[in-house]
């Protein structure tokens, strides 16, 4: 069975991305590519298995993001409250 390379357009058609979407992917190693001399093709199947591992890794790292950003707001706040309140001053100085 031959084995059916897409070029960048017609991945991005195939998977409805866009054409930037998919070079920021394959630059930054999240799917794998086949060069052909200057020409970059790419493997359906293959694609879409690294997108699947990649997008499970993707939603842990943004939760862990996202539990670090509230702990830091957290603890921003505390500190603040423990200070007192911001003083500021508005109108002419």
């Amino acid at each position: 069975m031959k084995q059916e390379l897409l070029t960048v357009k017609e991945l991005a058609a195939e998977l409805r991305m866009s054409v930037k979407s998919i070079q920021r992917a394959y630059r930054s190693g999240e799917i794998p590519v086949q060069w052909l001399r200057r020409m970059a093709r790419f493997d359906l199947e293959t694609v879409r298995q690294a997108m699947e591992r990649n997008g499970q890794g993707r939603v842990q790292r943004l939760k862990r993001n996202r539990e670090e950003a509230l702990r830091d707001r957290r603890h921003v706040s505390a500190a603040r409250t423990a200070q007192g309140p911001r003083l500021v001053k508005r109108g002419l100085v």
